[in-house]
């Protein structure tokens, strides 16, 4: 859309064009033939600086890279312009402002003298973010001015790159999860593998399964493909559940238990890509995305833009979870109710591995309880207390404590609850408190070896693990 013609004039544009009509009337009433003239130069000076202005036709291109596209919140990247001269003049002085979001930092503005005819000139600004989320970069926006500033014509590219902030993902020790949680290794199928053809239990072909397990006498007779079960390696699958609830978390911006969670998950899914596992992203209320080679990107793709919801039940995520079968679970809960966390613990059947991660929630109303439990650890690991506490956790939780030894009120754990009732079906549990390193809570996870061990204790008892006597 073109602009008027006198819209583009600039403060001092518009000042001499005033003076010289000022100018040349006074000098027409007054006779004066010299003021008249003066009038009618400031007048013709904005305006042919205008024709000009707007008859030069600048013929530029602008390329934009950002480096790294995807970065962590709390990174930097670096964002560099090219603009390229490819018209047949010099341009004159040009303004340039690059269009960014609110979020991302103020807009960077430069000033180019001149660029050569087939010039290019380089301009480098740098992005950063606290917020997660998707953002949108450009349009690279130019102001052509004239050499005496009194003209000024804006121009905008349409070109826009795409930025994504994904939430922060912390380095978790490479000991605590090994394939054999989900089931991997040769045992199971050579264990299965004695029974002879007659005894073939075939079930339907799944994307991934090798053609060379087709049995072909069940595919003729069901009419669809059939794979062995009995030769079919199990998969290292693990599917991983965010509480996305808004009314199972607490807190606002950065530092709510929400976000908390979120990097979590990130962090524990990059990690499990890393140690060779496919992975399924699940919240509350159902599937997000599957599992892939391209797990990892697709999971901090979508945590990027995931946000607080406000239904209030688990159902669509439970139900995901029975669907998904065997293999490794990993639950990133917030606020659970007893009710919810019963559902919670039917999910995991007998022979998979199951792991809980329980915010304190009420840790996230008062800073001072910050990182008070941070010695914490699951029942049954290396350094815990009868009551599932470590030492350092037991000697907090002994400062907080009121004159005759009882906990004060105010201290309430309330994962206590729900960590029983899923301890009690097989799970194994990690606490985490406002303030409390990720890094520092995954600790609390027993060795790979020990988490095949199905003997579960809390507070000095047995429960009975799924399908197992007692």
């Amino acid at each position: 859309m073109r602009t008027s013609f006198l819209a583009v004039l600039t403060t001092r544009g518009t000042s001499f064009l005033a003076a010289g009509i000022a100018a040349a009337l006074a000098g027409y009433l007054l006779g004066e033939r010299s003021l008249l003239c003066v009038g009618m130069a400031l007048i013709a000076l904005p305006l042919l600086t205008v024709f000009a202005t707007r008859r030069a036709h600048y013929r530029l291109t602008c390329a934009r890279l950002i480096s790294p596209p995807r970065i962590a919140a709390g990174g930097t990247a670096q964002v560099m312009l090219r603009l390229h001269n490819i018209s047949r003049l010099p341009t004159g002085l040009i303004l340039a402002e690059d269009a960014i979001p609110y979020a991302l930092g103020t807009r960077p503005r430069y000033v180019l003298d001149k660029i050569e005819r087939n010039g290019s000139r380089e301009l480098t600004y740098s992005l950063r973010s606290d917020l997660r989320g998707k953002f949108e970069v450009g349009p690279l926006q130019l102001r052509v001015a004239d050499s005496f500033g009194l003209v000024e014509i804006a121009r905008s590219f349409s070109g826009r790159t795409q930025f994504v902030v994904t939430p922060k993902v912390y380095p978790l020790s490479r000991t605590m999860i090994s394939r054999a949680w989900a089931g991997e290794g040769d045992g199971r199928s050579r264990l299965t593998a004695t029974a002879g053809e007659d005894d073939v239990i075939p079930r339907s072909y799944r994307d991934g399964d090798d053609l060379r397990r087709v049995h072909w006498r069940s595919t003729a007779r069901y009419g669809e493909l059939m794979v062995r079960r009995e030769e079919q390696r199990w998969r290292n699958r693990a599917t991983l559940l965010l509480d996305s609830r808004a009314s199972a978390h607490m807190g606002s911006g950065p530092s709510s238990s929400f976000e908390l969670a979120v990097s979590a998950a990130a962090s524990i899914g990059v990690h499990l890509a890393q140690e060779g596992l496919s992975g399924q992203l699940v919240t509350h209320d159902g599937a997000i995305l599957g599992g892939g080679m391209a797990f990892e990107d697709m999971l901090l793709d979508a945590l990027a833009v995931i946000k607080p919801s406000r239904i209030r039940d688990l159902s669509g995520g439970i139900k995901e979870l029975r669907i998904a079968g065997a293999g490794l679970i990993i639950a990133v809960m917030g606020r659970l109710t007893e009710a919810e966390a019963r559902h919670l613990a039917t999910c995991r059947n007998e022979g998979s591995q199951a792991i809980a991660l329980l915010l304190a929630v009420n840790t996230w109303a008062d800073p001072r309880w910050s990182g008070a439990d941070s010695g914490d650890t699951s029942a049954g690991s290396p350094g815990s207390t009868a009551n599932g506490h470590s030492h350092a956790g037991a000697q907090a939780l002994a400062d907080q404590a009121g004159p005759n030894g009882d906990r004060r009120p105010d201290r309430t754990d309330e994962t206590v609850p729900a960590a029983t009732i899923l301890r009690a079906a097989g799970w194994h549990i990690i606490r985490i408190e406002a303030g409390m390193p990720l890094a520092t809570a995954w600790q609390q996870l027993p060795r790979a070896a020990e988490m095949l061990v199905p003997a579960a204790t809390l507070g000095g008892h047995d429960y009975e693990q799924p399908g197992r006597p007692a």
